[in-house]
């Protein structure tokens, strides 16, 4: 039940509308209320001392009782039999009728609130509230296509968009923060500090466009550091400068395509199984994991053996210290701490990379 409670107060609807009132207050003069306060202490004091005045017979105690009647019949609890004469029963309509303005004022307030709430969020001006999310920085075709594969029932993940439009442009299940993707504002609304990794990729196909995703992942190193940038790169000749900026993985699509349209005219094929083992859907899938602690110290010959025995899966590649092993030789050993690149139907037992180092930490 405890879980329970702190998941629906962390939940992101709740972050959400935190962000918007704290929006919304910040723009408010403290002094409007001070001044809100000590008007309604006026007028309740003043009708409590023509009340004590009229209808008591003036000790102190009386004005506590008158106090608390005015106060209460602003509220609509008073007891109507305090008073008795043609003085209080004045008094006490003119409380009741001040009770119906601060009741529709606050009515007021509330549906101005959950309308700004409504409008905001339908302009992309709100904060998406997430963690542990992808947040997609720009808009065009990839990204289109990036929205269709992350959305598949096999990644199970929230997506945030933030690119500078008047209307969203990805499909629905998408939060739309609009903005400029440098803007560090607008990383922040995206939720760029709790992100699980971002993908910048290029508005258009020019240098300039280059550019900005430089200055947009200048912007997510500065906000999140630990958050992991994947970009998409126009100009080859650019690279140089993602890989100062500190981007953690920088894809050329053009080089990419050429390059597998090259491998495909020489073997046929190549591209159709390229394009099924990285795509979601059914059929075997590129994953990678934690090595499990039974294949420590073995050679790659054993852990593929008992891998694809008792997982279904095929080793490529293993990942360690930040150097990928593609292929490796027959006694090249596997140590725990490494990552390995598989080909399987699904995970199964097997822990994604981020999940198996999740439960380490």
């Amino acid at each position: 039940m405890r879980y329970r409670i702190r998941g629906l107060v962390d939940s992101p609807f709740l972050r959400r509308v935190n962000w918007h009132v704290k929006r919304v207050t910040s723009k408010m003069d403290g002094r409007f209320f001070i001044s809100l306060a000590v008007g309604l202490a006026v007028v309740l004091a003043a009708a409590a001392a023509v009340v004590w005045l009229a209808e008591t017979e003036r000790g102190l105690g009386d004005f506590g009782r008158s106090f608390y009647w005015a106060v209460t019949t602003v509220l609509g609890q008073g007891d109507s039999s305090f008073v008795t004469g043609p003085l209080g029963w004045a008094v006490s309509w003119a409380l009741g009728l001040f009770g119906v303005a601060i009741v529709a004022t606050m009515t007021g307030a509330l549906v101005g609130f959950v309308i700004d709430f409504l409008l905001k969020e339908g302009q992309g001006m709100g904060a998406s509230g997430y963690s542990d999310h992808v947040v997609i920085c720009g808009w065009n075709s990839t990204a289109r296509d990036l929205v269709t594969e992350l959305s598949s029932d096999d990644y199970e993940i929230k997506i945030v968009l933030l690119c500078d439009r008047e209307k969203s442009p990805a499909r629905d299940g998408v939060y739309f923060v609009r903005g400029v993707t440098s803007d560090e504002q607008a990383l922040v609304r995206a939720g760029i500090q709790t992100a699980n990794s971002a993908i910048i990729v290029p508005d258009d196909g020019s240098d300039e466009a280059d550019l900005r995703s430089i200055l947009t992942i200048l912007a997510i190193e500065t906000l999140a550091p630990d958050v992991r940038t994947v970009v998409e790169v126009n100009n080859p000749a650019n690279v140089p400068h993602f890989r100062r900026a500190n981007a953690d993985e920088v894809m050329v699509t053009s080089k990419l395509a050429s390059h597998l349209l090259a491998r495909s005219a020489i073997y046929p094929g190549l591209s159709e199984l390229i394009t099924d083992i990285v795509s979601g859907g059914e059929g075997s899938e590129l994953y990678r994991v934690d090595l499990p602690q039974e294949l420590a110290g073995k050679t790659i010959d054993e852990a593929a053996t008992l891998l694809r025995a008792d997982h279904g899966a095929t080793i490529l590649a293993v990942s360690r210290n930040g150097s990928i092993h593609t292929n490796p030789a027959p006694g090249f050993e596997v140590h725990l701490g490494d990552d390995l690149v598989v080909v399987a139907e699904s995970l199964g037992a097997l822990l994604p990379l981020q999940e198996a180092h999740a439960f380490e930490d």
